[in-house]
Formats: structure tokens, C-alpha cells, sequence
């Protein structure tokens, strides 16, 4: 069968783009009258699928019973399309069922997400994202529901801020086994392990990373926190150091400082030894800034802010 274009009345030979952008559902419906907004498609409504578009946005997934990351991102996708309620269709297509039609489309793999409005195909991706990633492509042309839960990220970054790194362990150990390719999830579940004292398994899974994953920012800042929780003295000897002023005693409660996560305390204990003593230990206050710089990532507000103050000082 040939997919008539809505537009133009002419076969579509292949998706393409097109500058329209997704059209909004005329009026709010009521949630307790709402239809499912999850429906297979195939040869038999795909036409129909293409001409609703002109009213509702449709997203169409396109999927394969042997394809793993489909079976990942199926349940996320009819999750949001349930909790947008209404503002898009979500059409599944299986493409083992429907190879002419997937051909017509121009599906070349998948997982494959397609939003049609207006007839025409307004954006894609491929591959099976993760829901905070989905939610961010959405947003682009939808506004998010007024109550929307946060995403499992967002959920294991809250749990470990709050300290329940129990919490954020088991919901990351989740998040790396259904998407074992993104690893930024094996990051952040070797900062909560390094956290949790578990510094030899959080090594283990850093080390495990692609080179160039490896040796970027997010993963040498997990690395060095851990090496700061190494090499810092116990929070005993800390107290035994009593009212000592010495460089030494500075950069000891600096250390232990930025080990136990207050790092703005630390950052500017270790300014100040800068100030104090730049020679210190062939100026070691700097290079530890630099390394807790890393730690925090180029974006913290705290890098923003010391490595202002840093170069106010040096220059």
C-alpha cells in the first residue's frame, strides 16, 4: 500500500522534515473521557494515523519484537504519552509486521521516534534515550503536564542530595542495567559507591569506562573525591591538631573539608593558605583547588566562584 500524504495528496516515498511545528489539541480534555493515547499502528490505520496528525500531534515508535533497547523505551514512552494526556498520539509500529510501511517512512533501525504534525514528519530520534532525555525532546514542542513526577534520574539525584544513598544506589544500579550504554549513569553510581565507602567497587566501575568517558571531567571528579577521602586524616587526628595555625594544620582541615563534601568550606580554607603561604608544600593549596575544581565539574557554582577569586589572586 502507498501512504498518501495528507499535505499533498502524493505517496510518501520517504520521511523528511519539515518546518511545521506539532499543532495543540483544540481543547483540554477531561482525563476520566480521554481515550488511551496509545494505539498500535498498521497498514490498516496508518492513513488515518497520518490525517489526525493534522489535529493532534502523533509520535510514532517504531519498533522490532528482537530489538532489546525497544523493550526498554516501549514502557517509557506509553508512560509520558499516558501522562501528557492528550497532547500527542503515541502509535506503535512494528516493522517486522509492517515493512512496507516502515520502508515508506524510511526506517533504517530502530528504535525509531518519529513526531508527525500537520502531516509531516517535525523531528526524530533513534536509539532508546532515557526518560529525562525524552522529557527534554518533548518539551521542545509540548508543555509539561502541571504534575509531572520526576524522572528515576531525578529521583536518585534527590535520595542521594537528601543522604539516603541507599535509596540512590539501588535506583542507579537500575538505571545502568537498562541503559547500560549511557554512562553517565555509571558515573554518578561511583560517586554514591565512593560515598558509601565502597571506594574499590566505585574505582572498579570508573575504570571499566570507554578511554575518552574515562578520562573526561565527570569521571576524573569522582576519582578525585575519592582520592581526597584517601589521603585526608581521620576526622580524630583533625581534632588532635587542636588550635595549631601552622600551614600543615590549615591544609589538614582543608583536606578533611573537601573528603566530606563540605567543599566551600574547604575551597576557602585552601585560598586562604594560598594568601598565607604559596610555597606551602611547592604550592600544593592550588593544585588541590584545581583538583576539587575537577571534582565539582566546570559548571558548579563553587568552580564559577574560586576559580574567580583563584585568578583575582594569581593575576
Amino acid at each position: 500500500m502507498a501512504i498518501i500524504d495528507p499535505r499533498t495528496g502524493q505517496p510518501i516515498a520517504d520521511a523528511t522534515p519539515q518546518p511545521s511545528a506539532p499543532a495543540s489539541p483544540s481543547a483540554t480534555q477531561n482525563p476520566e473521557q480521554a481515550p488511551d493515547p496509545v494505539v498500535e499502528a498498521n497498514a490498516g490505520n496508518i492513513q488515518q494515523l497520518l490525517e489526525m496528525s493534522m489535529q493532534v500531534p502523533v509520535v510514532l515508535d517504531c519498533w522490532a519484537p528482537w530489538c532489546e533497547p525497544c523493550k526498554n523505551l516501549m514502557p517509557v514512552m506509553e508512560k509520558l504519552a499516558r501522562e501528557y494526556n492528550g497532547a500527542f498520539i503515541l502509535a506503535k509500529l512494528n516493522i517486522d509486521e509492517n515493512q512496507e510501511i516502515a520502508d515508506q517512512l524510511g526506517v533504517r533501525s530502530v528504535p525509531d521516534i518519529k513526531l508527525i504534525s500537520q502531516g509531516g514528519l517535525v523531528d526524530q530520534f533513534q536509539g532508546a534515550l532515557p526518560e529525562k532525555q525524552i522529557r527534554e525532546w518533548l518539551s521542545k514542542y509540548f508543555p509539561a503536564p502541571a504534575e509531572a513526577p520526576l524522572s528515576p534520574e531525578e529521583q536518585a539525584a534527590a535520595a542521594f542530595e537528601a543522604g539516603d544513598t541507599a535509596t540512590a544506589l539501588t535506583m542507579y544500579q537500575e538505571l545502568v542495567s537498562q541503559w547500560p550504554e549511557h554512562t553517565d549513569y555509571q558515573i554518578e553510581m561511583a560517586r554514591v559507591l565512593a560515598v558509601s565507602g565502597q571506594a574499590d567497587d566505585a574505582l572498579a566501575m570508573l575504570d571499566n569506562l570507554p578511554p575518552e568517558v574515562r578520562d573526561d571531567a565527570p569521571a576524573r571528579g569522582v576519582r578525585a573525591s575519592i582520592e581526597f577521602a584517601d589521603e585526608a586524616l581521620p576526622a580524630e587526628e583533625i581534632a588532635a591538631l587542636g588550635e595549631r595555625d601552622d600551614s600543615e594544620a590549615c591544609y589538614q582541615r582543608a583536606m578533611r573539608r573537601v573528603a566530606d563534601g563540605q567543599y566551600e568550606e574547604g575551597l576557602e580554607a585552601l585560598l586562604t593558605l594560598m594568601k598565607k603561604d604559596r610555597a606551602y608544600e611547592d604550592d600544593i593549596a592550588r593544585k588541590t583547588l584545581l583538583r576539587v575544581f575537577d571534582a565539582l565539574g566546570a559548571d558548579h557554582p563553587l568552580t564559577v566562584s574560586y576559580r574567580r577569586k583563584l585568578f583575582a589572586l594569581l593575576y
